[in-house]
């Protein structure tokens, strides 16, 4: 996964499908599992395995093992690593910046390099 920001095709192509879109606003929530996220865009599992991996891929969203409340086991969910997507229009050129979420290690690491 890359940290750099995706180009305004990329980013437009992914925000142009509803299943990315529903994907995004439903784990903004609470993570979710690519079952639960099955159930809520109303989407086959191939789908929502395919636009996980694109989300992943250009870092919009992130997974995280939970442990699971009803087997006792382990399970994967997903939430989005985004706060703010802004596309500006500046001198003939279009480009985006995505704000991304800062996770528990990044606070971490802020912190610690503030003192």
């Amino acid at each position: 996964m890359s940290e750099d920001t995706p180009d305004v095709e990329t980013v437009a192509g992914l925000l142009a499908d509803q299943t990315v879109r529903t994907i995004l606003t439903e784990t903004s929530q609470e993570p979710m599992s690519a079952t639960a996220l099955k159930t809520r865009c109303e989407a086959s599992g191939p789908t929502i395995y395919r636009r996980l991996e694109r989300l992943r891929e250009t870092d919009l969203v992130v997974e995280a093992t939970r442990p699971d409340p009803d087997g006792g086991h382990h399970r994967t969910v997903y939430e989005p690593n985004l706060e703010r997507i802004t596309v500006e229009l500046a001198d003939g050129t279009l480009s985006v910046q995505v704000d991304r979420r800062e996770g528990m290690a990044d606070r971490f690491t802020r912190l610690v390099e503030e003192m």
